[in-house]
């Protein structure tokens, strides 16, 4: 008997201590949230209330999947959802196609109904809403090309469901909705059109089209919100609605919805999306750190697969840069990527997980400018085309800088041609996808790009009329450019064109203003533009000189060879003195007016903005003047400042993962300040351990060693097993794996990483 209890004592012991084990392993914090895999940590609400600018949006989809739904308001602020979405064709656009269910023999029936809405949970593989005044449950899952919705009823009302399309054609056939909307282009004079096939699992006792307010015996309508209408009895409490997308046919989205929704099991949907999430953020494992740092860090990952979306349909896809149907040959197509945003860090995260998938965006680039008039490489792909937003030329770095890391299975020489027709041949002009005009040779003959005196009126007819020239921006951005070009050049055993662009890649210094230590716009004279202010002159969002931030930060925008701005701006001391009052210039104007002038610089310390892109690499410009101490504790205030897991936790335009990229490596603990240098800069990691799955077998680790909120200071440092006295290091050092160790610390050690042998690699020199 003694036996037996002991037995069944020792037993329960043992069982308790699983479940504590188990337990242990899925949360580091009792008081918080029980998680136990990545996608748990997902909050897609983080952001939606934005600063100033456009929020973040809570997305439903699976990785760079096609199918894309976001709740059908405003923001979240929005009291009322019209209708339920369908597919959002573009970043942070609005539904195509949207489903209002309704109770009830309305005498006077609306193509779309607005709904009061309570109880919204989004997970990026799941949306369930409750619709209160309607009393109507409703939850959704998402596949790659199609989606399906569960809709339950109370009350003994008839049926309704009403299919609404914005602008173009609907149809009915056999209780199936099919039907297209025209897509739009901010630049293009043409549409393309989406698709949509909708069926139910139960079937309608009625159908037709909606005619000023009745449903009309036709089964086809076109125009703006056209309308089609399906009607069920009134015991058909729950209503099952899946559909397919397509941007070649209807006919191929119903081939879509049929190839990945077998049926109207909506909970298998549900749990393949969500492997699918678990599959991808696990590529990236983070152990210690607080439940917010992992809910900021795997929600901040789960933004940058939200774009470019795979467009390829069973080996076919539409292109909205010929208006073509093609075959991918076992490639598949993507698009919708704004390359300005995205260049800096995004892709550059891609290189280290994606491989695949990133060879296959820049073979889909190449296509792109096969495809268009002009053999250009695109700068702002969308589906429809390229807009030619914001200024510069930036795939030539996406190419440069997967390259130089390995990823060589793509046709380089075509991407130089593409990359270097698009900076020698297009107009620089921002916004603008027009040939070369007057200013772009003005720029060719004398290396910048010559800005308008106050008051002096437009003549060139290649500039946009609200975007301006945006001289100082577009040179320092072009420069850039064409440091890439001449790396790829020289890899292609190009040896003129290398040395051409090269020497060209340094005319940054032509409008370098020595006695301010300031980026200064110069005229057609070469005389700079007077009198001048840093911080307002430029006119709305600066556009006349710079584009959407100040010349504070601007002041930095040299990433391809920080050593030599470091040398115009007399030395490494004077250097740090700049950057330090950067971040701690006020305003010089109260928020109201500073904001109404420059609405994109946001997320202000100082005069720098956390909020906007050109700012992203800044923080980690102390490493290159030896004070690589400052960097990380700068990195680790910016992260805690405006980086939260809250509904304000985004300071500005997230952009689709070109912000949340910085929030990842910043996390981790290094960034790729120079995309195409093939480095990296160390900054202050967060968590203890973090493992980067590399592909084909590989694994880089960063390990933190006593790190804490309060041990941000790295004391020494280890790269696969040797000691290093530097704050960077190179990709083809953990191409294949390996290990950075890190000791932290409360206090800085102001030696480590600070003589001239450890400062990042720059460009090289030249007389």
């Amino acid at each position: 008997m003694k036996f037996q209890l002991k037995t069944r004592t020792f037993l329960r012991m043992k069982v308790m201590l699983i479940i504590f084990c188990f337990l242990s392993a899925c949360t580091s914090n009792k008081d918080e949230k029980l998680v136990c895999e990545p996608v748990d940590y997902v909050n897609p609400y983080i952001g939606n209330i934005s600063h100033l600018l456009v929020p973040t949006f809570p997305t439903i989809h699976l990785p760079n999947s096609m199918l894309r739904v976001i709740p059908a308001r405003h923001d979240f602020t929005g009291d009322r959802l019209k209708g339920l979405s369908i597919v959002t064709t573009s970043h942070r656009g609005s539904s195509a196609f949207t489903v209002s269910p309704l109770a009830g023999n309305d005498e006077e029936m609306l193509p779309v109904y607005t709904y009061s809405y309570d109880r919204e949970k989004v997970k990026p593989y799941s949306y369930e809403v409750y619709l209160d005044e309607e009393e109507i449950d409703v939850k959704f899952g998402v596949s790659h090309q199609a989606g399906i919705y569960k809709i339950k009823f109370t009350g003994t009302e008839t049926k309704n469901l009403l299919i609404n399309n914005k602008n173009g054609e609907i149809s009915i056939s056999d209780g199936a909705v099919s039907g297209y909307q025209f897509i739009g282009n901010e630049i293009r004079d043409f549409e393309s059109k989406v698709y949509i096939y909708l069926e139910t699992d139960k079937k309608a006792l009625r159908t037709g089209i909606l005619e000023e307010g009745q449903i009309g015996e036709e089964q086809l309508a076109n125009g703006k919100n056209s309308c089609a209408v399906l009607q069920f009895a009134e015991a058909d409490k729950e209503i099952g609605v899946r559909y397919g997308v397509s941007f070649i046919s209807a006919e191929q989205a119903k081939h879509n919805l049929y190839r990945e929704i077998d049926g109207f099991n909506q909970e298998e949907v549900i749990a393949k999306g969500r492997t699918a999430w678990n599959d991808v953020l696990g590529k990236i494992k983070v152990t210690g750190g607080s439940n917010d740092d992992k809910t900021v860090f795997y929600t901040s990952l789960y933004r940058t697969y939200e774009r470019p979306v795979c467009i390829s349909e069973e080996g076919k896809y539409y292109s909205g840069f010929d208006q073509e149907i093609h075959d991918d040959n076992g490639t598949p197509f993507y698009t919708d990527d704004w390359i300005w945003d995205t260049y800096r860090a995004t892709h550059p995260l891609r290189v280290l997980t994606e491989k695949e998938m990133e060879r296959d965006i820049i073979r889909s680039f190449i296509r792109m400018a096969e495809q268009m008039d002009n053999f250009w490489m695109p700068t702002f792909p969308e589906i429809n085309g390229d807009s030619r937003r914001m200024n510069s030329n930036h795939g030539v770095a996406t190419v440069l800088d997967a390259y130089t890391k390995g990823l060589v299975d793509f046709n380089l020489e075509q991407a130089y041609q593409a990359c270097k027709n698009a900076i020698t041949e297009k107009t620089l002009a921002p916004w603008s996808g027009k040939p070369a005009g007057d200013i772009d040779q003005f720029f060719k003959e004398h290396g910048y790009l010559p800005a308008l005196q106050e008051g002096e009126e437009e003549t060139s007819e290649v500039v946009h009329s609200f975007e301006n020239r945006q001289a100082v921006a577009v040179t320092l951005g072009t420069v850039y450019d064409e440091w890439c070009l001449s790396e790829i050049a020289r890899i292609l055993g190009k040896k003129e064109d290398a040395e051409y662009f090269l020497k060209r890649s340094y005319n940054y210094r032509k409008i370098f203003n020595h006695e301010t230590d300031f980026f200064h716009p110069k005229d057609k004279n070469n005389e700079f533009i007077m009198p001048f202010d840093y911080r307002f002159s430029g006119g709305m969002g600066l556009r006349k000189y710079y584009g959407e931030n100040n010349g504070w930060v601007y002041r930095w925008d040299v990433p391809h060879n920080v050593k030599d701005l470091i040398d115009l701006m007399g030395g490494r001391t004077q250097f740090v003195n700049n950057l330090e009052r950067t971040f701690n210039e006020p305003l010089g104007r109260s928020k109201y007016s500073f904001y109404a002038q420059i609405p994109d610089h946001t997320g202000n310390v100082g005069q720098f903005s956390m909020a906007n892109e050109p700012s992203l690499h800044i923080p980690y410009l102390y490493n290159y003047a030896g004070q690589p101490w400052r960097t990380q504790k700068r990195i680790r205030k910016l992260l805690e400042q405006w980086f939260r897991n809250d509904l304000m936790g985004v300071p500005g335009d997230e952009d689709g993962g070109g912000m949340s990229a910085f929030v990842l490596f910043s996390q981790l603990g290094f960034y790729p300040v120079t995309p195409g240098s093939g480095s990296y800069n160390i900054g202050s990691p967060i968590f203890e351990r973090s493992e980067i799955d590399l592909g084909n077998g590989n694994t880089f680790t960063i390990v933190a060693n006593n790190v804490s909120h309060e041990n941000k200071y790295i004391q020494s440092a280890k790269l696969n097993g040797e000691t290093i006295d530097q704050p960077w290091f190179k990709h083809d050092e953990i191409h294949n794996g390996g290990i950075l160790e890190l000791e932290m610390g409360p206090v800085a050690n102001k030696k480590w990483g600070s003589s001239a042998e450890a400062i990042p690699p720059s460009a090289m020199k030249i007389d």
